[in-house]
C-alpha cells in the first residue's frame, strides 16, 4: 500500500511526526484485510471486533514532505486469539528502510470480551 506524505503529516522541520507511522499501520491493516476480502465494518456487524493490545516500532531513517512510502504488511496468528501484523516501511524511489513494526490485535465480541479468532477469517488470511 502507497502512502504520500502530506504537510499534515510532519513536524516543523519537515519530517514525519513519528505517532503517524501508527496511522500508517492501521492503514496498511484495514488494506490488508480489504485485500483479503474482510470488511472491517462487515467483521464488526457479524460480531468481531479487533483491539491494539501492542505496538512496536523501530524507525531506521526519516521521512519527508513529499515523499511517497511504500507500507508492506504480512499477518500470523497467535494463539487463535490475536493477530500480529508485521509492517516495514520504504521510501518507493529510493527503497530506503523508514520504519519496522507490528502491532498485535486481540479479538472481542461486541461487548469486549476476547475471544477466538473466527475460522472464516484465518482461512480468508490464509492462516492455519
Amino acid at each position: 500500500m502507497e502512502v504520500r506524505v502530506y504537510y499534515e503529516d510532519t513536524d516543523c522541520g519537515g519530517v514525519v511526526y513519528y505517532a503517524n507511522y501508527l496511522k500508517y499501520f492501521e492503514r496498511a491493516r484495514t488494506h490488508y484485510l480489504d485485500s483479503h476480502g474482510l470488511s472491517v465494518a462487515t467483521l464488526i456487524q457479524e460480531g468481531t471486533e479487533f483491539r491494539v493490545i501492542r505496538a512496536e516500532l523501530s524507525y531506521r531513517s526519516a521521512a519527508t514532505y513529499g515523499e511517497t512510502l511504500v507500507v508492506e504488511t504480512t499477518v500470523t496468528a497467535d494463539r487463535r486469539i490475536s493477530l500480529t501484523f508485521s509492517h516495514s516501511i520504504k521510501d518507493r524511489s529510493s527503497k530506503r528502510l523508514v520504519v519496522e513494526g507490528s502491532a498485535t490485535l486481540v479479538a472481542v465480541d461486541t461487548n469486549g470480551k476476547i475471544k477466538r479468532v473466527p475460522p472464516p477469517i484465518l482461512t480468508a488470511l490464509g492462516l492455519p
